[in-house]
């Protein structure tokens, strides 16, 4: 699915860090602002896990922090939002048809790593002619990608802010055999071959069951309780009214790809590398990245010789805190973004 803002770019075959091929490669992606001439301005934001590229704009996921005058200033910057590889939101993903059997890759599609992402992502910002990178900004899945582009590509980027994320993933291979579990349950799945029988009816439905899960997890329940209050079969419609659209959006299959590479990133070895600033925002309530993992993140960092400053969003909104209450950390963000790094010694 391409939404309807986005921009496609097609690029040449890309090998991949398994030593898989992609013969054909697609990458949806919007832009806010403009690319000044020196093509360094530009601010490059990573999505989380089941999200797509539209970050600004009306309905954007960061509305709240990108935009005219606000904290990532599209007066000033170059946005970059870029549908990640894998993904289900027209960039090249599980759902793409295979060249090799003219039929989608569904689950034959080959290993991901977040490396291989992030190798994407640069032949995008090439072809946009950016240079260099004013900031990487990363939410949820998308904070991978930005300890990725730090401990990979550090001559690219100037400045990094992870949010709601991890400088390793959450679980282990065992997470993703669960997930392929439950889908061959469904009545046609086939093997992950679902699409030709109306995107599998039972597939269709445990997609909203999983999505309404999530959306726990997210702390949607609080914010959909603060407008009905406590009628929990209000709660629970409204859940299923969210639930439904993205469950005829999004892709089982890309679940599980994306959920494989996730389970497999681990920056930690790499953190010598790091070179930029970084700014680690978690939300107080966060079920997912809970606040208590900053410790050892923020100690890591440190003994690693990198500059980061930590900040706690106080919300009662979980994961979704810096989508719902920008407002509360914006100005920390903004102070980031604009602050400049002292000279070296």
């Amino acid at each position: 699915m391409l939404l309807p803002t986005s921009e496609l770019l097609f690029s040449d075959a890309m090998d991949l860090e398994s030593g898989g091929r992609l013969e054909e490669l697609e990458i949806a992606y919007e832009t806010w602002g403009e690319l000044n001439e020196t093509g360094d301005n530009a601010v490059l934001v990573c999505h989380g896990y089941t999200n797509n590229q539209h970050a600004a704009g009306e309905g954007g996921w960061f509305s709240g922090v990108i935009g005219p005058g606000r904290a990532v200033d599209t007066d000033r910057m170059f946005v970059v939002a870029a549908n990640m590889l894998g993904s289900a939101y027209g960039s090249t993903g599980p759902a793409s048809i295979d060249p090799a059997s003219g039929a989608p890759y569904g689950l034959g599609f080959p290993d991901l790593t977040v490396g291989d992402m992030v190798k994407a992502q640069i032949r995008l910002l090439e072809y946009l002619g950016v240079r260099r990178l004013t900031a990487v900004i990363g939410n949820s899945y998308g904070g991978h990608l930005a300890f990725q582009w730090g401990t990979a590509h550090p001559e690219w980027v100037e400045r990094l802010v992870v949010v709601v994320s991890a400088i390793k993933g959450r679980g282990d291979s065992s997470t993703v055999d669960t997930l392929i579990n439950r889908f061959e349950t469904c009545s046609g799945w086939n093997g992950g071959h679902y699409y030709a029988d109306e995107r599998g009816a039972g597939v269709f439905d445990e997609m909203i069951e999983l999505r309404k899960e999530t959306l726990r997890n997210y702390g949607y329940e609080n914010k959909i309780r603060m407008d009905v209050g406590d009628d929990q079969d209000a709660i629970e419609a409204g859940l299923t009214a969210l639930a439904e659209p993205w469950a005829e959006q999004f892709d089982a299959n890309s679940l599980i790809v994306l959920r494989k590479a996730a389970v497999r990133f681990d920056a930690r070895p790499n953190v010598a590398q790091l070179q930029a600033p970084v700014l680690y925002v978690l939300s107080r309530t966060d079920n997912l990245f809970p606040p208590s993992i900053a410790p050892a993140t923020m100690a890591l960092l440190a003994d690693a010789g990198v500059e980061a400053r930590y900040f706690e969003i106080d919300s009662d909104n979980g994961h979704r805190a810096p989508s719902i209450d920008g407002h509360l950390w914006a100005e920390e963000l903004r102070a980031f973004m604009t602050r400049r790094r002292p000279p070296a010694v």
